[in-house]
Parts: structure tokens; sequence; C-alpha cells
């Protein structure tokens, strides 16, 4: 009988099973493999898209840099030349501002691929005659993105060239600096370049307040810059720049500069040096004749610095208004004579050293305090450190370094030491506000910022005799030409000769006068500087400060101080009456 009974399958061998297992695990039941189909075509979407966008943002970012490359100069001259703040001066008065201008400019790798570069610059220069056609050509065929042509041009110039119909070449509206009042104010303000980024002066500081740093991040714009405000009063800067000019002129000067502080605050009005140069015409500030004077450059100030060594004197204690120096014959200092320009010849007063300028009179009194205290009191009224202001440092002094008798008695009247004009001024004005030292600004002060811009030097009743002291020279002394009638004026002249190849010159002088006014309630110091004036026959041939620097003082004095709000007086004493030292009269 035959067994019907069918044979069981052969079973899975163990590698099938694994393999049926992890197919299993991969792929699951048909439901989950469909879930997982679908999972990786959204996955593949995903990724395809991902590719996409990424290639497309590589291809934005590529015309984006290609677009910044080929107007690379646009753009940073757009950063950089758009806006400056307007610069003001006390009262509101526009001292710089910027202009739009019409700019011209090329795409070199535009215009190679569809026009002839010798047909472009032919035409171009054409309308723009004085172009370097030379110079053209190797700009056109310099394959850049961006170069410039001609930097402001025309209106009329702009639509001839837009009419040419040029392909690759365009125009640019970018900022001018302008300076509605040309070269007034050269030396305080400055000068920018044609990328209107400041050269000197206030400009450079606009800059340097981090100006420049916010251009290049792109973050300036016309509406969010405030204009900066200076101390400068423009009328008496015309006025103090118009008699500079004018005396430059009258006595065949070298130069002429000067200098108007507020005593009461280091607030400088006005500040010029003759000759300057118009900031509108870069090219006009060329040379070392244009220099600033009162900044740049150090000068032994002659009798002016006789004010210091006087205050010096009374403010030891060791000598008061009423002490009395030898001065009947020449002093000897070793090998050396200190001798008097007006000899007078006798023993005088303290005040009579002042009005005459007698160089023994005051050689006695350095030399009576010696030369450590005479170094310890300069260097206390900032004459061995630069001025630092808005406008950059000055010139460091030159300072003796071996500090000898001879030194000592040399220095005492302003020779044998060197200092920047405006170093002299911030110390003079110590000597007559009262006895504080402070730091000269181009900008507006706060009472605050006065007070952290301050420190006494000397004591309140040294001031008052120097105040006495300096009017009693413009009523006097040397500084009678400077006087005006009203305005109490009190001053110091100097005359100091110049080394030239290493002797001091009889005929080339350097002459100042330093003046206060009002002398009884002092508010302003004036310093008019005049570089080898010559005598003419108005002064008799003599080329001396009275004669030129000190009647120079005058005029700014009579036009400026009614500008600057200050009242004729009529009725004010002579000095000995007014202004309270006990000075008695030689005899009395």
């Amino acid at each position: 009988m035959t067994d019907m009974t069918a044979e069981a399958p052969p079973r899975p061998s163990f590698l099938m099973r694994t393999r049926h297992f992890f197919a299993w695990v991969l792929a699951g039941p048909q439901s989950e493999r469909l879930r997982k189909a679908r999972s990786r075509v959204r996955l593949a979407m995903l990724g395809f898209g991902a590719l996409y966008a990424v290639i497309a943002v590589s291809l934005v970012v590529y015309v984006v840099r290609y677009d910044r490359s080929a107007q690379s100069g646009v753009r940073s001259a757009e950063a950089v030349s758009s806006t400056r703040p307007d610069i003001l001066d006390r009262n509101g008065e526009v001292l710089a501002t910027d202009v739009r201008a019409i700019s011209l400019y090329a795409e070199p790798k535009k215009l190679a691929a569809s026009f002839d570069v010798d047909e472009a610059t032919e035409l171009l220069t054409a309308v723009l005659p004085d172009l370097d056609a030379r110079e053209v050509r190797e700009r056109l065929r310099s394959g850049k993105g961006f170069v410039w042509l001609r930097r402001e041009i025309t209106p009329a110039q702009r639509d001839q060239i837009h009419r040419l119909g040029i392909p690759g070449v365009g125009f640019l509206r970018e900022a001018k600096r302008s300076y509605p009042n040309g070269p007034t104010l050269s030396h305080v303000l400055g000068m920018v370049n044609v990328d209107n980024q400041g050269l000197g002066g206030i400009e450079r500081y606009i800059d340097n307040q981090g100006l420049a740093e916010l251009h290049r991040a792109g973050l300036v714009t016309d509406r969010n810059q405030a204009a900066v405000q200076l101390s400068i009063d423009l009328r008496v800067q015309h006025v103090l720049r118009d008699e500079l000019i004018q005396a430059h002129q009258k006595f065949r000067a070298k130069a002429a500069a000067g200098v108007i502080v507020d005593v009461n605050t280091g607030e400088i009005l006005a500040l010029a040096s003759i000759p300057d140069y118009d900031p509108n015409q870069p090219s006009t500030a060329a040379g070392f004749d244009r220099a600033n004077r009162i900044t740049t450059g150090v000068y032994e100030m002659g009798s002016v610095m006789k004010s210091l060594t006087t205050a010096m004197a009374i403010d030891s204690g060791r000598f008061n208004i009423n002490s009395t120096f030898d001065a009947r014959f020449p002093m000897a200092v070793g090998r050396h004579q200190v001798k008097d320009f007006h000899a007078q010849r006798r023993v005088l007063t303290l005040p009579e050293v002042f009005t005459y300028s007698s160089n023994i009179g005051t050689s006695r009194m350095a030399l009576s305090l010696g030369g450590e205290h005479q170094r310890s009191f300069l260097r206390r009224l900032g004459q061995f450190d630069r001025v630092v202001t808005e406008i950059g440092p000055s010139t460091a002094p030159l300072v003796p370094r071996r500090w000898a008798d001879i030194t000592a008695a040399t220095v005492s009247f302003g020779h044998g030491i060197s200092v920047a004009p405006l170093q002299a001024v911030m110390g003079t004005a110590a000597l007559v506000n009262g006895g504080r030292l402070i730091t000269p600004t181009f900008l507006r002060r706060s009472p605050e910022q006065v007070q952290a811009a301050s420190r006494q030097v000397i004591r309140p009743e040294t001031s008052q005799a120097m105040r006495f002291l300096m009017r009693l020279n413009s009523e006097r002394g040397s500084g009678r030409r400077a006087d005006v009638e009203g305005f109490y004026v009190g001053g110091k002249t100097g005359t100091s000769e110049k080394v030239i190849g290493g002797r001091y010159s009889k005929d080339k002088q350097l002459n100042s006068f330093m003046a206060v006014f009002p002398a009884d309630q002092p508010r302003y110091l004036l310093l008019v500087m005049l570089d080898e004036p010559r005598g003419i026959p108005e002064t008799h041939g003599l080329a001396t400060a009275g004669f030129n620097a000190a009647p120079t003082a005058g005029r700014v004095i009579a036009r400026s101080a009614p500008l600057l709000g200050l009242q004729p007086r009529f009725d004010l004493a002579p000095a000995m009456q007014t202004i309270q030292v006990g000075y008695r009269m030689p005899g009395r």
C-alpha cells in the first residue's frame, strides 16, 4: 500500500533565516515598508531642495560679490564721502558743511565687452579735455570692476557724457566738503582729501572720534550726525585775521600769527596764522610757510617770558611789588654779561623792572631763587610739555639740558628756551585769571569741564599783582601803543633775536605782544606775533615789538572787544588806584 502522506518542506537554512530576519527588521511588514518608502522620498526631496538652495545662495553671493567688486570704489566712496557733520562756530555759523558733487567712474570689465576702449577714451577726453588720454586708456583697459575717471564734474559735463551712451560709464553723487569762509579758519578746521577724510585740524579730530570707523562700517548717514560746535567766534576770527594780514603787509614781515583765548575757560575764540591757505583748494596748503605758527614750531618768546619770571618771584614770597633790584651796571654771570636794552642805570623797583623790561632785574629774580626753583615753576606752568588740543599736540619745547646760572639768567628773559606760542599763552593766562592753569580747547566747555581741565598753580594774590603790572606796562611802558580807551588793556612786549646759523641775529627778530583785557577783571588774552618785521618811516625805522606787535594788538582789541560783549568803561582810574596791590611810588 502506497504511503500518500506529503513530504514536509525542507527547513530554511540558518543563513536564509538570518537574511529574512534582517529584511524584516529593515523593511518590516508591508505597511511599515510603505511608510518608510514615503519617508525616503521626502528625505530625497529635502536633500535635493537643500542642494538647490545651496546652489542658489552661492549664485546670489557670487553675483553680490561681483557687483561689489565692480563697484567697490562707488560703495567705499559712498561710505567715506557721503557725509561729515557740519562744523559750527559758537554762535551757530556754519564753518564747514557737505555739498553734493557729481563724479565720473567706469566699469572696465563691462565696457571692454561691448565697446572699443580707444573710441571711449577719445569721446571722454573730447568732453573733458584736461583728462590725460593715456591714463584714461590705461584705466579702461585695466580689467577692474571699478575705476574713477574724474571726481567732481559739472552737470553740463555729465549730460554730455550721458548722451555719448558709453556702456560701463556712470555717475555717482558723492559728498564734497565746502568751507564757506575760505581761508579764514584754515589752520583750525584743517581740510579733507578727495574721499572726504580729515587731513588735519578739527576735521581729523572728528575722524579720530570714531567717524572713520562708522564710515567703514557703513553706519553713517546724513541724518544721524550731530553738528560739531566750536568755541571759535567767526566775527572775532575775521577781525584777528584781517589785522594780522594788514600788519604782515605793512611791516613786510615774513609771517604773522595770533590767538585769542578766554582766560577763565580756556576756550579759543580765534586763531590765525599768515600766510594761510584755502581748504577748498588743498593744493594751496603746500609749503612750510603755510604752517600754523601758534602750535607748529617753537620759538624763543623773548621778554614775554618775563611775566612768568616776575610771577615766580612774587609767588615765592621772597619778593613783593615794592622789592628793588640793582640795575646800575651790567650783571656778570660767569664769563657772560647781562645788559639792558633800555638801560636806566639805577636801582629799579619790581614794577619798573617789568615796565622797562630790564634783563638785569629779571635775571636777579631768577638767580636769587635758583635754577631748580625756576625749572620747577616753569614745569608747573606747562612750559615743559606739549599742549594737546583738538587740532593735535603742539611741537615739543626745547628745554636746556643743563641749568647753569647763565641758563637761569637767560631763560628768565626768554632766551635759551623755546616753546610753542600756545604754551606761552596758556601759562600767561594762569597769571591773570586767579592762578589757574587751564588746558586750551577749540570746543565749548561747561563749568564742570572747565573745573576738570584746570588746576591752581599760583596764589590769587600773585595773579592780582600780575594784572597790576601788565596794566601798568600799558600805561607807562612798552605796551602803551596797545592801549585802547575804555577796555583797560594790560600786556607785555617781547622782542627776541632769532638764532641764525647758531648765532643771534641783530636784524631778524620775532616780535610779540601778550595782551589781557580788561586787566582789572580779566576775560580774554590775546597774543600777536610778527616774524621778522621791518622798520618803516612811521616807526622811525625801529622794528621792536612796541612799534608793530603792540599797536596791532590794540587794533584787534578795539574791533573785537565790542563783539565779545565788553562795554567800554571810561571812568576807570590808573592801575595804582584800580588794582590794589599796595605799591608805593619810589621816593614816597
